[in-house]
């Protein structure tokens, strides 16, 4: 293999102005930065072949947040799903992921493109609407289309390399009640069924990493045996996916190839912890992606608040970047109120994940906020909540007073903060 000059092996060297800029946001040193970049533990999504704005997921960093976007082949509106996008990134989405499956494919990426973002993607779906068929596409037009994306600007690609045979062997020995729930991992288990073969993700790994390191592009190991549904959480699939995923992330840092891992799914709460930490331990601490986890499967319509309290836990032990859950989830696609309110709640989540890591940031904004509501300083409250539009509003439903309406003019804090002094606080640096 020839190997390229990606920011992985950069970091080998010295520290890029790319990791100078994030250790900055991070508040991490430049060298540590540095080193957790080479050593796997941070990736930063930024094809060189795109500029925009950046940010580090992993290690030291705060909890990141993605949000899914995308036709399908049931309702396809270009302009719905830019403005779909630009809604998340006003809610604070840190990157954005094209699920497309309806109508011009590349035309609706190159227009996410345009945004100031980091962009994800996953090629097979472009594949499979290419071929006609999952079990019509073959290795020459995946590499075709994965090409294609990193070419045109693409920043981490959800590729399924873990669906390997053993893993439709372990499907098959301990079946599940819901099957394989993710697509991706479903078109390449029904590849696998039509042909015989291996997956080509997982047969032809070293070709991928060379078109990955030829375009810097992040890896993000998808889980397509995660569990979809709870009664599926102990089974065999998940778990031999979890070991293919360790040793291809090993393979990929080998190659110079930033990469992160994708799971868990559904799993009941009490379950998580040890999932993420072994999912950790086997990819040698390999930033950890997740939509949730989903800990609870009977609350459609709340399903963006079942992921947030499994993305809290999941960030306690170790996770790093959470995919938005909509109130759409399993019900619909999106529409752009969906996307913000689950964005909102994913916001919320992944702050709380990130204080429970120490992040200096985070806690400086809990300090401000507690400082303003001892003062009864409304602005400074709006300035330092996390959806201060919202705060705003449901604060001057009231009409415009000092303190809140619940308790007027029995408020406890004017009562107590004349008797007791005002402690000093002071900010992480």
């Amino acid at each position: 293999m020839v190997l390229m000059h990606t920011l992985a092996q950069a970091c080998l060297r010295g520290v890029p102005p790319e990791v100078e800029a994030i250790a900055r946001e991070e508040g991490l040193t430049s060298h540590a930065a540095a080193r957790a970049v080479a050593r796997g533990r941070i990736v930063i999504p930024a094809n060189p072949a795109r500029p925009h704005r950046i940010c580090a997921i992993g290690e030291g960093c705060r909890v990141r947040v993605n949000v899914n976007i995308g036709t399908s082949g049931a309702r396809c509106d270009e302009d719905l799903e830019v403005e779909k996008a630009k809604a998340a990134l006003r809610e604070g989405a840190d990157t954005l992921m094209d699920l497309s499956t309806g109508g011009d494919l590349a035309r609706i990426r190159r227009r996410i493109l345009e945004l100031d973002v980091p962009v994800g993607t996953v090629p097979i779906y472009e594949a499979v609407r290419r071929a006609g068929s999952a079990a019509d596409v073959d290795a020459d037009l995946l590499f075709s289309v994965i090409r294609e994306h990193c070419k045109q600007g693409v920043d981490f690609l959800t590729l399924h390399c873990g669906v390997n045979r053993e893993a439709l062997e372990s499907l098959r020995a301990d079946p599940r009640t819901m099957g394989v729930v993710s697509r991706g991992g479903a078109f390449h288990v029904a590849m696998m069924a039509a042909t015989g073969e291996e997956n080509p993700l997982y047969a032809e790994y070293d070709y991928l990493l060379e078109i990955l390191a030829e375009h810097d592009v992040v890896a993000s190991l998808g889980d397509g045996m995660r569990p979809g549904a709870l009664v599926d959480a102990g089974r065999l699939a998940k778990t031999t996916e979890y070991l293919a995923l360790g040793h291809l992330a090993k393979r990929a840092l080998a190659a110079g190839v930033q990469r992160m891992i994708e799971g868990p799914g559904h799993i009941p709460a009490d379950q998580i912890g040890y999932n993420v930490r072994t999912i950790k331990e086997l990819t040698d601490g390999a930033p950890l992606y997740l939509l949730g986890p989903l800990v609870t499967d009977v609350a459609p319509g709340y399903d963006h608040v079942v992921g947030a309290i499994g993305g809290v836990i999941a960030a306690m032990n170790g996770a790093d970047f959470l995919c938005m859950v909509s109130p759409a989830e399993h019900l619909a696609l999106p529409d752009v109120r969906d996307i913000v309110e689950g964005t909102r709640v994913a916001k919320v989540a992944a702050h709380i994940g990130s204080l429970s890591r120490g992040a200096g940031q985070t806690k400086n904004r809990e300090i401000r906020m507690a400082e303003a509501r001892r003062s009864l300083d409304w602005e400074k409250q709006f300035e330092a909540a996390l959806i201060p539009d919202e705060a705003r509003r449901i604060h001057e439903r009231d009409g415009v007073i000092e303190t809140c309406s619940m308790c007027g003019d029995l408020c406890a804090i004017k009562m107590v903060r004349e008797i007791l002094p005002v402690p000093e606080e002071r900010m992480e640096p």
